[in-house]
This record gives structure tokens, sequence and C-alpha cells, in this order.
């Protein structure tokens, strides 16, 4: 990896592939042969087996969407900081996607982009840790951008198209997505997780509403307070007052 200080920037080199398996997998299969730095940008026109949490798959439509992965130097955190990290993706992923989709865009806790109740895109966050030191990152990134017609099995998808009504060029727009990214990773890198924290929950989805939640066989109505800097939903109205992620399903 680079040192931070070098001259480096989020999106360069930023390389086009035209079918890959899984660009996480290519990025990270890169970084670890250190033949990625940080900034690296992989892109793939066309994901075979795209990557999603929790070993879900991510789907796309050749040439429609946005599919890449970005190497990050993340030395500067601890290990025990990797929510700051996500909190930062999400927030610059917001910047770029509501910059077209407008105020109706908010970030689904931990880090999808949704607009209104429909999913747009989501990050899943690799990480190369050595000993007691993160050494690196691998941030995947998908977002729907021309896409309209999704398999039945996604509950809630939606597209910028859908959205605006038009086409955008997903490199284009892929580009614009790093160069939010470079500006957030500098508000993280100077120490300003509280800001970008803030930021991030002030747009959070269903803030100050109810939802239902469930936990293991149990389900119950609770009031969405935000996200603390741990990355644990703050709720109220239920049984508890914070959940950690994977501890608990949205009933919507």
């Amino acid at each position: 990896m680079s040192p931070l200080d070098a001259k480096t920037v989020i999106g360069q080199p930023f390389m086009e592939l035209t079918v890959v398996e899984s660009t996480n997998i290519y990025a990270m299969d890169r970084l670890q042969a250190n033949l990625a730095a940080h900034g690296a940008v992989f892109f793939a026109h066309h994901q075979t087996a795209g990557k999603g949490q929790h070993g879900k798959t991510w789907t796309d439509e050749p040439g429609n969407n946005l599919a890449m992965s970005v190497v990050t130097d993340c030395s500067f955190l601890s290990i025990t900081q990797q929510f700051p990290l996500s909190v930062m993706v999400a927030v610059a992923c917001y910047d770029a996607f509501s910059k077209y989709a407008g105020d109706e865009t908010t970030i689904k806790w931990p880090n999808d982009i949704y607009w209104r109740d429909r999913k747009a895109g989501g990050i899943l966050i690799e990480n190369m840790i050595r000993g007691s030191k993160w050494q690196g990152s691998v941030i995947g990134i998908g977002i729907n951008v021309n896409q309209t017609v999704f398999s039945d099995l996604l509950k809630n998808p939606v597209s910028l198209k859908q959205i605006i009504g038009k086409e955008l060029d997903p490199v284009v727009f892929a580009k614009e997505v790093c160069r939010c990214l470079q500006d957030r990773f500098e508000q993280l890198k100077d120490g300003e997780f509280e800001n970008l924290l803030s930021f991030y929950n002030e747009h959070l989805y269903k803030r100050k509403q109810q939802v239902r939640l469930k936990t293991g066989a149990i389900a119950g109505n609770y009031t969405i307070e935000g996200v603390d800097a741990n990355g644990e939903l703050e709720v109220s109205g239920g049984l508890k007052d914070k959940f950690v992620f994977g501890e608990v399903e949205w009933q919507i």
C-alpha cells in the first residue's frame, strides 16, 4: 500500500473490466499481491458473481449499472474503527446519488442507499488485517443506474433511470462517486468522523419514524432514533434500545 501522504486520490487509476466474477475478489487479489495501492478503482461492466452483505449476491444487468471496488489505505485507523469507514462510504454514495435523485434519498443502516422505500445501492467492505494493523480495505459499491427490469427475487429495487426518467453513463457516474469518496475520505482522515456521523444520521432511512423490526422470533414496533458511533441502531418504544448489525430484520 502507498502511504497516505503519497499524491494518490480515489479514482486514480480507474480500471475498466469487461467481465469479472466479482470486483471485490479481483481487487482483493490485487491488493494482497501488492499490485494495487490506495485509490485504485476496478469498475466492471458486468459481474457474474457480485458479492453482497452476509454472503448474498449482487446481481446486475450487463452495461447498465455501477459495480466497482475501491482500494483504500486505512492505516490511520485502528482495527476497532471499521464503522467510521462504512459511514464515510455511505455518505459519499449518498452525495453522488442524491445529486440526481433528490432529497428522498436516504441511507438505510448500515450502508444501503435507498430512494423512498426502495433499494438503489449497496456497499460491501472487506478488510485486510495483518496482526493488529489494518493494512487496507476493498470497498465494493453497487448502484442501479439504467436497469429497469429486475429479478422477482429482489423485494424493492430502483434505479436512477426509473427515478429521473433518463439514462446516465455508468462510467461517468462512477467517477462522480469517486470524487465524492475522495472528499469524504479527506474528512475522515482529518478526524471529522463526528461530522460525518451527524450527516449520516440526518439522512438516515426512517429516522424518527415507527417501523416493525424482528429479532429472533420476536417482532415489535420501534421508533428509529439514530445510529451511534459504534454502529449500533438506536431505537425507542420497544423491548430494546439498541441493535447491532445482523441482530435485527426489517419487517417492511
